[in-house]
Order: structure tokens, then C-alpha cells, then sequence
């Protein structure tokens, strides 16, 4: 078998991983981030390179950095803006100071990058108005700072005295891997003119002056998007309402930036607003609209229209039975592309805005993401990937829907095997597909099935931290099923599963998982199950339902959901999922002593979805009450693998190394069956 990088871990954390696109604004430059391993091999390092939009010419790097850099955006005069904690050489912060990223002009004639915009809790999340020279960008604040210089003599105290306490008067506390609090996402603009773009000879060149335009926020912009009107006089935000019981609901709020003056966009009591776009004429404002779900109801999210103005909103093709994200606006106002999950790919649509049509755009077995709109509206640009190559850029006609790929930075790497699609139908008739990806064999293959988390997602597109051809390069054919509860498939498909975790997807991947050990080429004696978050719920409910698996992998998961509900960073969502009977009846801790295979269980400490105590009871009940205990002298077949310093997903490349070897070793020790001589060897690097 031809050798790939998927059959060396070292080979594959080691390449190079692109993201993010962005198109200036008379459409001839294309930026995107790569993504390297540092000197070290211990954690990633982003560059900005430049992809040829016609596709001719190959690209080029343009920053190079120890620190990388990020967050690319164009001003209207075609300079490139970026972020980056790379040493300001007219800095004189201390050597112990830890670099917080700044805001860089390059200029468009290739002049070397310069620091036009610093704060001493970092910029990030860079926006420019597309017809006026004012830029958006992000900031933190701490709540009793007035001005840039307290804020920093805060900072500095708290640094010096070792404090990191947070007093907290609301909720959340946390989210995801990170704590919230004392400082809170605060939103400044900056007029970008000629004075700060030219540079000056023999002085320090001028910086920018930033006006926060969100002085009373507190958490009302924790992890809100926002937008800046084409005139960049109106700031367009998504703003946090704090409710009864702990809760909150998003609403939109528009920002006059010359008086601060603040009005409600869109405050709908049935449903949170997200992630605004503006049109091109400055008139209409594009959003996220997501229904408030309930135990009974699954959430439905549309794509609506309001007047910048203010007024009455409206859905956009309300009878399409998918959920559209990331909108972008036509040059001329007409419509807009959207990408949405749809059967196990996320195609590029375009909705038009006087007609109310929906039109899909794009037709190969692909994901679209990153979209940009040329100037005359002719072609988009995107990333494209798959499970068969990772995302690369590509040129979208938008009159055929003919897709082109672009000179990507980054290679495209030889696969280990191939893939295919397999379906059922289930008992009540609805149809069930999967993803498998074989390996390049003519024996049967032993069978991986492995569960998406989410739910709410669908196995549709490249992903460094799920990669099944790691896997098909040991000699696993890998099923990544969509059950119910997968978006892609229509509202009813969700609401299949909403509220009954344990039913309709539990009995999909069962169905699915038949289909697949029914082939030929698979060793339907040699099987396993894995997956993560809510695929590590799933796997420990397959774990206490059925012993037809030789392994169960479960990481990131949900064991007791009386525990996790009120702990999670999240706690009012997971209210809306479950009622306390719903959460009971479907609480896979309850099954423990069921459960006869062994068990791989995977935690990072610093998750904060899915907190550690989940893995903690599931260990130890594995242990103590499963039917597989461990026996007198504290022997299990069960392992724990635990990361200290990780969170959700396991983001350090050395620790993704980690990760494989032991889920490989434990597969080849339960699955494989390998023992004595050909016993699986677990890392050395753990002690």
C-alpha cells in the first residue's frame, strides 16, 4: 500500500491547514490564512498568503511571523489589514509582558506591514465599510475602565498582584474553554485616511484613533457578530438580552456611529437574531433568525430581511426546508448567496430578494464556505472541501454554477482509500445515509462507525480534528452517519430525535451500521463505535443498549444529564432541549450496568460545554457499576485518557498525536484483537 501522510502521525498534524478567504474590493486579491506547524511541532502558526483570483498564478506569502497573523480585511483603497502579536518595533512593552495581537497596514503597493491601531487587551474581528474609509474592530474592556489608559493601568494590577477572580451579577460565566469576565467585547470604529495609511520619514508613523461605540455593552456582545453599513455611519450588532432564570435571547441593535445613539433592529421575543449583513445600497439588513426551541419543539432557523431604517422583518423563502447560514449580498442588491447543509454537503444557493426564489448554485459532492461576491457579480469565490481533499480555494460561475479550483498554497494530500455513500430507510420511512470511507484492501474490513456531535451538524465536510482517513490508513472502514437530529434533511428529520435522543438516532445508526456490515468488503465480526460531544453521548448509549461492538470510544460526552444540564456553559439552551423526565429517560448513566465492552473514555479538564464531571462519574461507574467492573486488584478493560489543559476538541497538535495512538491502540487490542507479540503499544511519551 502506497504510503500517505494519514499513515503517519507526525506526516499529519505536520500539514498545512488553510482557512478564511477574503476578496478585495475591485476583486484582483485574494487572501487566506495557512496554517503551519511552529519550530517545536507544539502548536500551529498562521501566515496570510495571496491566491490569484483568475487562477493562473501561483500564490504567495505575504506576512511571516513567529506569532502569525489573522483576521485579513481590505480597506476600500486595497490595503490589507491585519492582526498579529508579532513585537512592535516602536514598542516599549517589557520583555515579560505577554503580546496581545494589534491591528497592521500593509500597503497595497507591498511596503512593509506597520502597527496603526494597539490596545492593551488585544484587536480582533476586523470589519471595513465597502464605500468610506472607517473600519470595525473588537476590543475587551474591563467594566470600571474609562478610558484606554485606565483599562491598562487595570490590567497591569490585576498582572502584578496575581489576581483572577471574577465577581459575576449575571449568566453565563464561561463558554466553551474559556471564562468570561472581568472585561466583556466592547466595539470600536476608526476613520482610515490617508494620514494613516501614508507613512512618515524619520517619525513614528500615526496610529489610529479608536472610538468605542459600545461603552455601556457589559455581555451584551459575548460572542455576537457585527456589521458595518457600506457608509460606515451604522454599526449593525448582535446585542445579548439578559432574561428571567439565567437566560438570554439575541436581538439586533443598529449603532449610529457619529452620536453613539443606540436602537433596537429586531427584538424578537419567539426567537434569537444573529450574524447582520448589510446590503451594498445601505438599505436592508440580512440576519439569522432561530426560533427558541422547546423540549416539544425543535428549533427552525430561517433567513430574514429588515429595513436598516427600522421597520417590520421578513423571512426570505419560508417555505425552503433547510436552514441557510452565512449570507452575502449580490453587488447589486438583488439576492443573496447562502450556503445550507443538504444531504451531506452544503452547497452555495442563491436567494433572490424581489421574487423570493431559491436557486442552488453549486452541484458537486462538496461544502462551501468563505464565500466573497466579485465586483460585477459575475463569479463568487469560496473554499471548497470535503472528505476528499481539504478546503482549497475555488472560482464559482454564477451564471452556470460551474465550479474552478483556484492555485491553492497548500497541496492537496493522497488519500488512503476512497469513498462512497450507503442508505436505508428506516421503519417509519424516512431515509438514512452515510459516508464511508474504505480502506485500499482486498480483505474485509473491520468497521468504525463514528457518531457526529452537535447534534444539530451533519458529517458533510474536511475536519483535522475528526479525520476518518487516519483510521482507513490502519485498515477501518469509517461510517459517518447522518441520524435524526443531522441538519440537511428537512425539519422533520430534526424533530425526529428533538427531545428523544435515545430513540430515532439511536435506531438510525443500528440501521445504518446493518447496511454497512451487509457488504462485501466489510468484517461484520470486527466492528466499533465512536464519537464525540453528542457522538460521545451516542456512544455511550450504544454502549448500554447493545454489545454487538468490540470497543466504544467516547470523548467530550454527555454520561448523566441530570448533572450536565446546570453545569454546562449553557445551562438556559439545554432547559429549552430537555424536561428533567425527558433528560432522565434519556440519560445513558442509567444503563451502566448494561454495558459489557470495553470502553475508551477521552476528557479534556478545560471543557466547559461538556464539563469534566461528565467524565469523571463515567469513569468511575464504569469501574465500579458496569458489567464490566474492575476486578479485586483494580484491573479494567475500560481506559481513561485525560488532558489537563485541553477543552472541548483537543487542539495542541502533540496531544492530537496522543489522542490517535491511544483510540488506535485501544481498537487494535479490542477490535483487532492483538495480543502477546502484536499486543498494541500505548504511547511511552504517557509514562
Amino acid at each position: 500500500m502506497t504510503s500517505t501522510p494519514f499513515h503517519d502521525l507526525d506526516e499529519y498534524v505536520a500539514l498545512p491547514r488553510l482557512s478564511g478567504l477574503v476578496l478585495s474590493p475591485d476583486g484582483s486579491r485574494l487572501v487566506t490564512s495557512v496554517a503551519t506547524l511552529d519550530a517545536k511541532r507544539t502548536k500551529f502558526v498562521t501566515a496570510l498568503w495571496e491566491v490569484d483570483p483568475t487562477g493562473e498564478k501561483p500564490a504567495r506569502r505575504l506576512t511571516r511571523s513567529a506569532k502569525g497573523e489573522s483576521s485579513a480585511a481590505f480597506t476600500p483603497g486595497g490595503d490589507l489589514l491585519f492582526t498579529s502579536a508579532r513585537p512592535d518595533p516602536d514598542g516599549k512593552a517589557a520583555d515579560d509582558d505577554e503580546p496581545v495581537p494589534a491591528l497592521w497596514l500593509m500597503p497595497g503597493d507591498g511596503a512593509e506591514a506597520r502597527i496603526v491601531a494597539h490596545r492593551a487587551a488585544g484587536l480582533g474581528a476586523v470589519h471595513v465599510a465597502k464605500d468610506a474609509d472607517v473600519l470595525l474592530i473588537g476590543s475587551d474592556v474591563l467594566p470600571s475602565a474609562t478610558d484606554a489608559e485606565t483599562d491598562e493601568k487595570l490590567r497591569k494590577a490585576r498582572k502584578e498582584k496575581k489576581v483572577q477572580a471574577i465577581l459575576h451579577d449575571g449568566y453565563p460565566v464561561r463558554y466553551w474553554d474559556h471564562d468570561l469576565g472581568p472585561e466583556s467585547p466592547h466595539l470600536f470604529v476608526a476613520q482610515v485616511g490617508a494620514d494613516v495609511v501614508a507613512p512618515l520619514a524619520g517619525a513614528q508613523d500615526p496610529r489610529l484613533t479608536l472610538t468605542d461605540v459600545t461603552p455601556e455593552a457589559g455581555s451584551a456582545l459575548v460572542e455576537q457578530s457585527a456589521a458595518i453599513s457600506p457608509d460606515g455611519r451604522t454599526v449593525v450588532t448582535g446585542w445579548n438580552l439578559p432574561l428571567a432564570r439565567g437566560a438570554q435571547r439575541g436581538r439586533l441593535v443598529a449603532i449610529d456611529v457619529a452620536s453613539g445613539e443606540h436602537r433596537v433592529l429586531v427584538d424578537d421575543p419567539e426567537a434569537e437574531a444573529w450574524s447582520p449583513v448589510v446590503s451594498p445600497d445601505g438599505r436592508w439588513v440580512a440576519f439569522g433568525r432561530e426560533t427558541l426551541s422547546t423540549p416539544h419543539e425543535a428549533p427552525r432557523v430561517t433567513l430574514q430581511l429588515v429595513p436598516l431604517a427600522g421597520g417590520e422583518p421578513r423571512t426570505l423563502v419560508e417555505s425552503w426546508d433547510r436552514w441557510p447560514q452565512h449570507p452575502v449580498w449580490l453587488p447589486d442588491g438583488t439576492g443573496l448567496l447562502v450556503t445550507a447543509d443538504d444531504d451531506g454537503r452544503s452547497p452555495v444557493f442563491r436567494i433572490d430578494v424581489e421574487s423570493d426564489e431559491v436557486t442552488r448554485l453549486t452541484s458537486d459532492d462538496a461544502t462551501f464556505t468563505d464565500v466573497s461576491v466579485s465586483p460585477d457579480g459575475s463569479v463568487a469565490f469560496a473554499l471548497r472541501t470535503s472528505y476528499e481533499a481539504p478546503a482549497h480555494p475555488v472560482r464559482i460561475d454564477l451564471t452556470t454554477g460551474e465550479t474552478t479550483p483556484l492555485i491553492s498554497p497548500v497541496a492537496t494530500p493522497e488519500l488512503p482509500g476512497t469513498l462512497t455513500e450507503i442508505e436505508t430507510t428506516t421503519q417509519d420511512g424516512r431515509r438514512v445515509r452515510a459516508w464511508l470511507a474504505l480502506p485500499r484492501t482486498e480483505e474485509k474490513a473491520p468497521l468504525l462507525l463514528w457518531i457526529h456531535g452537535g447534534p444539530l451538524g451533519s458529517w458533510n465536510a474536511w475536519s483535522w480534528r475528526w479525520n476518518p482517513w487516519i483510521l482507513v490508513a490502519r485498515g477501518y472502514a469509517v461510517l459517518l452517519p447522518d441520524p435524526a437530529l443531522s441538519t440537511g434533511y428537512g425539519q422533520d428529520f430534526v424533530q425526529a430525535g428533538w427531545g428523544a435522543w435515545g430513540a430515532a438516532p439511536y435506531t438510525d445508526l443500528m440501521a445504518i451500521t446493518d447496511v454497512a456490515e451487509a457488504r462485501d468488503d466489510i468484517d461484520e465480526t470486527r466492528t466499533a463505535a465512536m464519537g464525540g460531544s453528542f457522538g460521545g453521548y451516542m456512544a455511550n448509549w450504544v454502549a448500554g443498549h447493545t454489545d454487538r461492538f468490540q470497543a466504544v470510544v467516547t470523548h467530550a460526552s454527555l454520561w448523566a444529564l441530570d448533572q450536565f444540564g446546570p453545569t454546562t456553559d449553557a445551562a438556559y439552551y439545554w432547559e429549552r432541549e430537555m424536561t428533567a423526565e425527558m433528560a432522565l429517560e434519556n440519560s445513558p448513566h442509567r444503563f451502566v450496568d448494561k454495558i459489557v465492552t470495553p470502553m475508551l473514555v477521552i476528557h479534556g479538564d478545560r471543557d466547559y460545554r461538556v464539563p469534566i464531571g461528565e467524565g469523571l462519574r463515567l469513569w468511575y461507574e464504569l469501574l465500579a457499576k458496569s458489567g464490566l467492573p474492575a476486578d479485586e486488584d483494580g484491573r479494567s478493560p475500560h481506559r481513561f485518557l485525560y488532558f489537563p489543559d485541553e477543552n472541548h476538541w483537543v487542539l495542541s497538535p502533540q496531544h492530537a498525536i496522543v489522542w490517535y495512538q491511544v483510540v488506535e491502540a485501544f481498537l487494535a487490542e479490542h477490535v483487532l484483537g492483538r495480543t502477546g507479540e502484536n499486543a498494541p503499544v500505548y504511547p511511552e511519551i504517557l509514562g
